[in-house]
């Protein structure tokens, strides 16, 4: 489930020493700032931002190089968004990419109303079931 009260405790504002001003923010600026938190014992830095049809968050844990695991971006992905909203991890074209920091991951969702952006069926991962094959 979105958590904005939790998210909201945790954006960066005015004051903190260890950011760089260039990032606070407050609630007036909605679904745009810095966020930070501890999960999975991990403290994570989430840049979020909205604009031109995207909702965007990268997740970092600070001060490591080595990116978030599978379960801490789907906590990421609950913190920023509801249950039933689909979220991607695009890799892009070599001729687009860009890599500020190595161990940072990005969520996107499309709000635009321009196009319905495609999803595939939960069958071309696998059948639902109730209990795991081991």
């Amino acid at each position: 489930m979105s958590d904005w009260i939790f998210l909201e405790k945790n954006r960066v504002k005015e004051g903190c020493q260890t950011v760089h001003p260039m990032y606070f923010t407050t609630a007036a600026d909605g679904f745009n700032g810095m966020f930070r938190f501890v999960i999975n014992g991990h403290l994570l830095r989430c840049v979020v931002s909205d604009g031109e049809d995207w909702k965007h968050v990268s997740v970092s844990i600070e001060g490591e190089s080595k990116p978030p695991s599978w379960n801490t971006m789907c906590r990421v992905k609950d913190l920023f968004w509801e249950p039933e909203d689909w979220v991607v991890q695009f890799h892009p074209a070599a001729s687009e990419y860009v890599n500020h920091h190595p161990g940072c991951l990005h969520l996107w969702q499309y709000t635009g109303t321009e196009f319905k952006m495609p999803t595939p069926d939960s069958i071309m991962v696998g059948i639902k079931k109730k209990y795991v094959i081991h």
